[in-house]
């Protein structure tokens, strides 16, 4: 038989992961079966098990990519230029919980949601995941600085404190999406406006 090229490699290995994300999304990690996940690639369980030795593996590279995708919103939100104003990047944060798994099989936020549990019981995930929240944070510390800078938010606002309240409000618009109801643009900045406002006379 002809050695597989690397391209034909990755496409199977990926097909396999995107079966599994379809699996994980409809019934979860743990009432989903490595057989389930053979089943939905339509490949033999020898060459599954060729790229994935166990279901572990395939809920840990679900869970990197899920955090993933969280992550490069907000890199790419930096790359941008002029800086995306705080309004447009709660828009964006907003459409990322909201759209994300459209037309598709599978749905990378709710794979999220389940990821942190898994964290809770891996250490080895908790770590990463751990980790890749700090890079986040620095990702947003970086575009708060830069409204500073840019005199879109007052010259006292401190940069920390403004990448805690972004970086808690994501996981807040999954779980709105899928377990209550999708959190409207104008609902977050309406709500953070009024909450501003009551904090303007509050000691610091």
């Amino acid at each position: 038989m002809p050695r597989l090229s690397e391209a034909r490699r990755e496409e199977r290995r990926r097909h396999i992961l995107t079966s599994a994300w379809s699996c994980f999304s409809r019934n979860g990690f743990h009432a989903t079966s490595m057989d389930d996940v053979i089943a939905a690639t339509g490949m033999s369980s020898s060459a599954v098990y060729r790229y994935f030795r166990s279901k572990d593996d395939l809920i840990d590279a679900a869970a990197d990519e899920a955090l993933t995708l969280i992550r490069d919103l907000f890199r790419r939100l930096l790359e941008r230029r002029p800086t995306p104003s705080p309004s447009a990047v709660l828009e964006a944060m907003a459409a990322e919980a909201r759209d994300r798994g459209e037309g598709q099989s599978y749905d990378l936020s709710r794979i999220a949601i389940q990821a942190w549990g898994e964290a809770l019981r891996s250490p080895e995930l908790e770590g990463r995941t751990r980790t890749f929240y700090l890079s986040m944070r620095d990702n947003l510390v970086e575009l708060a600085r830069r409204w500073r800078d840019e005199g879109q938010v007052p010259p006292t606002a401190d940069p920390e404190q403004i990448a805690t309240v972004l970086m808690t409000l994501m996981p807040g618009l999954l779980v709105g999406r899928h377990l209550v109801e999708p959190v409207a643009t104008e609902q977050l900045i309406g709500g953070l406006s009024s909450l501003a406002s009551a904090f303007d006379d509050a000691p610091m």
